[in-house]
């Protein structure tokens, strides 16, 4: 029963895709996987009533994930390897060196960079003279809430990456798009530590899931040099 259930479900997918499945049935297909002669109905259930979501889900630690009878080190392996395969994905697309010359482009790359992050953390995209990336270095990782930015470690980013100029890109997980009075205070040192080097700060981006606040599109890019 359970061969007859799976190959249904298979040929539903290569059919019409996933559009129309229920949340409870994109996880028993990607569970099929990793659980290869079990029913994962049930699994699936019990999954998305732990965590509430698919995202939730995909977003578990894979300790705690581990925990639950009938998910096995390879499964946990498997659903948290989503977030951040979505993310190389998403970012693959851009392709090499891509030209963020608008603030919609920057934005959009920005959201690429953070897709499937559960904490802060902070990016330097380092451009060159026509504004096509050079390269996009994650130089802080911390918990939510927390993402201190040494001035001196984006300095030796956009040098060793030979920025032209650099944008700016921090996330708010679960958080406001709005840029808070430590972002705009960091903003302004930032901006006078690269400056002091040439390198001038053309945006700086806030993401939150899929969505972005860009200093420079909301004017306040000049505002936070004084």
């Amino acid at each position: 029963m359970h061969e007859g259930h799976r190959k249904r479900l298979k040929m539903r997918f290569l059919k019409d895709g996933l559009d129309s499945f229920e949340p409870h049935q994109v996880l028993e297909l990607l569970l099929f996987y990793s659980i290869p002669r079990k029913d994962t109905n049930e699994l699936a259930h019990e999954l998305l009533s732990k965590y509430g979501s698919l995202s939730g889900v995909f977003e578990a630690d894979p300790k705690d994930l581990s925990q639950i009878s009938g998910v096995g080190e390879s499964t946990a392996f498997l659903l948290s390897l989503i977030p951040q395969l979505s993310r190389r994905y998403f970012n693959d697309k851009w392709g090499e060196k891509p030209e963020l010359n608008s603030s919609t482009k920057a934005g959009q790359y920005a959201v690429s960079l953070f897709a499937g992050r559960t904490y802060e953390a902070f990016y330097i995209i380092c451009l060159d003279s026509q504004n096509k990336v050079n390269y996009s270095e994650l130089v802080h990782e911390g918990t939510i809430n927390e993402a201190p930015v040494y001035p001196r470690l984006l300095v030796e980013a956009a040098i060793r990456h030979k920025a032209n100029s650099v944008i700016l890109a921090h996330n708010h997980p679960g958080g406001s798009l709005n840029p808070s009075r430590a972002d705009i205070e960091a903003t302004r040192t930032i901006c006078n530590a690269l400056e002091s080097i040439s390198i001038k700060v053309i945006d700086h981006i806030i993401v939150c899931g899929g969505k972005y606040y860009s200093f420079a599109e909301n004017g306040r890019m000049e505002a936070v040099k004084f």
